[in-house]
């Protein structure tokens, strides 16, 4: 008798589906294997990148991402609960995936600064390399947003995301969304340049930096003690609080 492979059953759940073939989608897997593989070489091998999964249970109970799969073994593979505690069934990492810090790739600029906008920690330089992004997320804690899976399935990443859209609102709405950080918008409180927190300073302190007719027409300023750029409530910054106040309102 000739012999036959294992086999194992797999269901991803929401927006993990995201990266399988539409024909794939939100419906249980079957996968042949011969050779001894884990529960996150079995996962990746769908194209799921582990840092987005926060959960798995295989068969009934909460696995790790290091659990060797079995013949006949039924496999759940949740996203990040974002809204929903499951820190007593973690098996797949010390802490769940809150801490709102990020650092982003070299196709996220634009992103970057909305991100900064809405106040929040955002890393970024055009020329980090892939090596020095994964050494960030790692050694800061960060998020590590990318437009690149196979970035994601790197070993050393823990905290990470691929941002679906690509256009830089929309995703700037998707991060908030799946982040669950509507609540958490503290807008124009950091330069969008550069990510320092903003200080209220006079108009005397920086008068020499105002145009002409900006210091006639404003009283009220803050300024990056980091790179010293200058923000005052024009018209552009009426036009951005009316886009986040509707972004907001259109967040769950």
């Amino acid at each position: 008798m000739e012999p036959t492979p294992s086999r194992a059953c797999l269901r991803f759940y929401a927006e993990l589906n995201d990266h399988l073939p539409p024909d794939a989608q939100y419906q249980t897997l079957e996968k042949s294997f011969w050779a001894t593989c884990t529960v996150k070489d079995m996962i990746e091998s769908f194209g799921v990148p582990h840092v987005e999964v926060e959960l798995i249970v295989v068969n009934g109970a909460s696995a790790g991402f290091s659990q060797v799969v079995r013949d006949g073994d039924r496999i759940a593979v949740y996203p990040v609960f974002e809204s929903l505690d499951v820190t007593p069934e973690l098996r797949i990492r010390r802490q769940p995936l809150r801490n709102l810090k990020f650092v982003l790739d070299v196709h996220l600029g634009r992103l970057t600064a909305h991100l900064r906008m809405l106040g929040f920690d955002a890393l970024y330089r055009n020329c980090f390399s892939d090596s020095e992004l994964v050494r960030i997320s790692r050694e800061q804690q960060r998020i590590l947003l990318t437009r690149d899976r196979g970035l994601l399935k790197h070993r050393d990443v823990t905290h990470g995301y691929w941002v679906r859209q690509t256009d830089s609102r929309r995703q700037l709405a998707e991060i908030v969304e799946r982040f669950d950080m509507a609540r958490s918008i503290q807008p124009f409180t950091r330069c969008m340049a550069c990510g320092g927190s903003l200080e209220e300073v006079s108009k005397e302190q920086v008068r020499h930096l105002l145009p002409a007719r900006t210091a006639g027409l404003h009283d009220e300023f803050r300024q990056c003690p980091a790179c010293h750029r200058v923000y005052w409530k024009g018209s552009h910054y009426r036009r951005m609080q009316h886009w986040i106040e509707e972004m907001a309102a259109a967040t769950p």
